[in-house]
């Protein structure tokens, strides 16, 4: 078997153990098992006057400052019903929740609900949950009457995802119509099996939808159209951002080099070996079964034309070590049939990306198909002046500028050996590595930051809630 990490070790300096906490990057679909991450509250309470409880809220002069300052200070006071279709770490509610907390820092009102509920509580959730009412925000049942009048009263209500659409039949049933116009549909979804009317038939009387990129937003315009005999409402596309957080650690360069030197201790490694990684949901769609082909390919090319380079290793972040599935278990198999399970890690689902962003010096972004919607691993990798070799497909292709801030290679089997040596050339060309990353950084700044996405976000809300006024006026 391919070996497993241990997790990294716990940083000795208490100013870096900080660091890695306040890391809830929302990164493509990175999910953890977060252990006691948050402390015990009361539970919700019945009503908008209560809703919080005795969560820990922004003083009034606070968020009269970031009101003031913040894009979004215009949504203060304005009640805000957050729609989700699971509450979980993967990256649509993790955005969502992000959302939720920009949200709060200006002072809006914010309420939410997961539909369908798993009536099991687990840890993930009860995590998540308590996290949200420590920032202030209400989570409150996605059936009866509270969740009712919530909806009509509310100055906005976001769907996140297409699937989140089967909540308005089956709560709202009659009183659809009186909450489409204030409705902004969020859509990250690129595969085909989400285009079921059953999930979006209402979706042409929203206010507006909202989608991560334009290749993503083309996509659903034509999908809807010839599969679906419906037309999209007005779209706006809003790339994404990284969080201040992510940002201190990207570019505090102790932290990096103890985050760096702890997970490859963890990892077996040595601080001069080349890390190549791919961070995401182990699943067909993510490609790491391409990537360890492309992996094993370029150790062949490296062979026959007898390169010096470090020694190479693939590190495959997204693990499910309880539940291992069928394609995960082809992942261990090929890895132990090419008898490469010394240059292999496999790392147990994460959150925490940051340390290991730091850890590593090449970032994979393998999705097939149709690609990422976005991507948000991709502009995290970039943060930390990481190349990217990305597939040139989905959103990938809105950040990576082909052989300026990463190189890109074709999805399917045509695209192992153009990988293999795309590897191989970052490998040997350490000049040509870094000036990658570098150029990654400056694309980070100047459009994925933040306050960026704040700002676009900002634009797409205040049209929606004149477009919400507009019609109660008519």
């Amino acid at each position: 078997m391919a070996k497993p990490a241990a997790g990294w070790i716990p940083l000795l300096n208490k100013r870096f153990v900080l660091f890695v906490v306040v890391i809830l990057s929302v990164s493509t679909v990175f999910v953890c098992f977060i252990r006691g991450a948050s402390t015990p509250c009361d539970p919700p309470r019945n009503g908008l006057a209560a809703s919080v409880g005795r969560a820990q809220l922004p003083r009034t002069s606070d968020v009269d400052i970031g009101a003031r300052k913040n894009p979004l200070g215009f949504m203060r006071t304005k009640l805000v019903l957050l729609v989700s279709h699971e509450l979980s770490l993967s990256g649509g509610p993790l955005l969502l929740m992000e959302l939720a907390f920009l949200l709060r820092i200006v002072g809006s009102r914010v309420v939410w609900i997961t539909y369908p509920k798993s009536e099991e509580t687990n840890e993930v959730t009860y995590s998540l949950e308590h996290k949200m009412l420590n920032r202030g925000v209400q989570v409150i049942s996605a059936k009866g009457q509270e969740v009712i009048d919530t909806a009509l009263k509310a100055d906005l209500v976001i769907l996140n995802t297409a699937v989140a659409g089967k909540w308005l039949d089956a709560v709202l049933k009659e009183r659809v119509p009186q909450v489409l116009p204030k409705i902004l549909w969020w859509i990250h979804e690129m595969r085909g099996h989400y285009f079921k009317l059953e999930y979006v038939k209402h979706l042409p009387f929203v206010a507006g939808a909202m989608i991560d990129s334009h290749t993503t937003a083309e996509y659903w315009k034509n999908r809807s159209r010839d599969r679906l005999k419906i037309q999209m409402p007005e779209t706006y596309v809003v790339h994404l951002g990284n969080s201040k957080e992510l940002m201190e650690v990207a570019e505090d360069s102790v932290a990096r080099r103890v985050l760096r030197e702890h997970i490859r201790e963890s990892l077996g490694v040595r601080s001069g070996d080349l890390l190549f990684a791919i961070i995401n949901s182990v699943s067909r769609g993510k490609g790491q079964d391409l990537f360890l082909h492309s992996f094993h390919e370029s150790l062949k090319l490296i062979q026959e034309q007898k390169l010096q380079v470090p020694s190479m290793h693939a590190v495959i972040v997204g693990s499910d070590m309880n539940a291992q599935t069928k394609f995960e278990t082809e992942l261990r198999d090929f890895v132990f049939k090419r008898g490469i399970q010394d240059r292999v890690h496999f790392v147990n689902k994460t959150l925490a990306v940051a340390p290991y962003l730091a850890a590593i010096d090449v970032l994979v972004q393998n999705s097939q198909a149709r690609g990422e919607c976005f991507g948000r691993i991709t502009i995290e990798a970039m943060a930390f002046q990481l190349p990217v070799l990305g597939t040139s497909a989905g959103g990938t292709t809105e950040i990576v500028v082909n052989g300026s801030t990463g190189l890109l290679h074709p999805v399917g089997k045509e695209g192992v050996i153009l990988l293999a040596k795309n590897m191989v050339k970052l490998a040997t060309h350490v000049e040509r590595r870094l000036t990658l990353g570098k150029k990654g950084y400056e694309r980070v700044k100047e459009r994925f930051m933040e306050h960026h996405m704040a700002e676009r976000i900002a634009l797409v809300l205040k049209e929606v809630l004149n477009k919400s006024a507009a019609h109660s006026r008519s």
